[in-house]
């Protein structure tokens, strides 16, 4: 049932405590899409970016066992570039935009063999120079698969940071900019493995269960009005 929004006073935010808290509230959900595939031994950078690719606009439902076939049957750009159009469109059919993603793959795979000796390297100007390729999907391929630190914003990242108070910023791109100036790097990376679950099953752009939140003290709740 949907209630006002509880208010009252909140605790200065404390992102150590916070982010401890959200890891043990999302440990029963899923995890993000591109942090399984890494835990299920695709973590290349070819294999995440691709993953991210066929991600965008597509449900984590939907994109892990697309990725998943894709990349068991093409897992590097020499075996990607081998298939045609046809064949990567109607591996990632399910996915939203296969077709423009599938000429993207194919590009990339195109462009590791005859530039990059056939692997990607771990570079964002050159990942952002790729086909199909922004911010996003080029910070989480080097945090998930090149270890650096990296904070990637899609729309949980960028709704819960900003509801919480903890940065205030009209888009994904200024909400990624202010994190970088006041979120400690060691959450660079995790903090988007976090708060995708948090944002789909607690953190809800809807109605979000601020009566179940686990760091409801810290959050300054801001724009939310109703509550489950």
């Amino acid at each position: 049932m949907a209630v006002a929004a509880p208010r009252g006073a909140k605790h200065s935010h404390n992102i150590d405590v916070m982010l401890d808290r959200i890891r043990e509230a999302v440990r029963p959900y899923p995890r993000a899409a591109l942090f399984e595939l890494a835990d299920l031994g695709f973590r290349t950078p070819f294999q995440l970016l691709v993953a991210c690719i066929i991600s965008i606009r597509t449900r984590d439902e939907t994109t892990l066992p697309v990725a998943r076939g894709l990349l068991q049957r093409a897992p590097d750009p020499a075996a990607m570039a081998a298939l045609t159009l046809d064949e990567i469109g109607q591996a990632i059919r399910s996915a939203a935009f296969h077709e423009r993603k599938a000429r993207s793959i194919l590009a990339i795979a195109r462009r590791a063999v005859e530039k990059h000796g056939g692997k990607l390297p771990c570079d964002f100007d050159v990942l952002v120079s790729l086909p199909g390729v922004g911010p996003k999907c080029a910070n989480l391929v080097l945090g998930a698969a090149c270890g650096q630190p990296r904070i990637s914003v899609d729309v949980h990242v960028h709704r819960v940071t900003n509801r919480w108070g903890y940065v205030a910023a009209a888009t994904p791109d200024a909400t990624l900019r202010a994190l970088e100036q006041k979120l400690p790097r060691r959450h660079w990376t995790e903090i988007n493995r976090l708060l995708v679950p948090f944002g789909k099953h607690i953190f809800t752009g809807r109605l979000p269960r601020c009566s179940t939140c686990p760091v409801l003290e810290f959050c300054h709740q801001v724009g939310v009005v109703r509550t489950r």
